[in-house]
């Protein structure tokens, strides 16, 4: 009698060599070098950009927005240089996304000046009036809660040292509190004085965003 004909035998058998395939196919590549491509323009995120991060998770931006131009010419006429793998060695998890209610976000960092971005996440209409994005205005009166920064960067694995999260963080809160920042006066209009020296949860999404595609672009440039 052969193995066909033990049902139960063949049943475990065969979950076997597809759990053995499995793991080599899909679950070996995962930690390998060469799956994983890395390039020294591409840096991690800094601990206000990850708290932006998570902030755009939290909301449910990715719900909307995707973050891969695809090698399409109408696409990177409209976007932007086609998204490349090594610009994802820091995200954890990926936010490729499959949706496009609203434009791809991939080449977003630096298209806008921060001013554009404080009046659109205030009342995206006043930019787009067909816009069907919410209004995201209530940020900007929550403080920007980094208890936790330098945990979420150490597991990430970043390398920064706690020291240099509380640099980063202490930097990028001077910056846009400054007399001198450039977007100082529609900061100012939207979010609540008492908050005008502080990090807000909009300054740090606006930080991650305005990181988006930067890095590549730089890459691109010393080509």
């Amino acid at each position: 009698m052969g193995i066909t004909s033990k049902p139960v035998v063949f049943a475990v058998l065969s979950a076997a060599v597809i759990l053995i395939g499995s793991t080599v196919t899909v679950f070996i590549p995962l930690f390998m070098p060469s799956t994983q491509p890395v390039s020294a323009y591409v840096k991690p995120y800094t601990s206000v950009e990850l708290e932006g991060r998570d902030i755009y998770m939290r909301e449910g931006c990715n719900n909307c927005h995707t973050q891969t131009v695809r090698p399409l010419r109408t696409e990177v006429l409209r976007y932007g240089e086609y998204s490349k793998p090594e610009e994802f060695a820091y995200d954890r998890p990926f936010l490729w996304g499959s949706r496009r209610t609203g434009p791809d976000l991939n080449r977003i960092g630096g298209k806008y000046p921060d001013s554009w971005h404080y009046r659109h996440m205030q009342s995206p209409q006043s930019m787009f009036e067909k816009s069907n994005m919410p209004p995201y205005g209530w940020l900007a009166k929550n403080r920007l809660d980094t208890s936790n920064s330098y945990k979420k960067t150490s597991i990430l694995g970043y390398g920064f040292s706690e020291q240099d999260v509380q640099v980063q963080i202490s930097q990028y809160r001077s910056k846009v509190t400054a007399d001198t920042y450039l977007s100082k006066e529609t900061r100012d209009l939207v979010t609540p004085a008492e908050l005008h020296h502080e990090l807000t949860e909009m300054d740090a999404i606006i930080a991650y965003l305005q990181k988006l595609g930067r890095d590549v672009k730089n890459l691109e440039t010393k080509k």
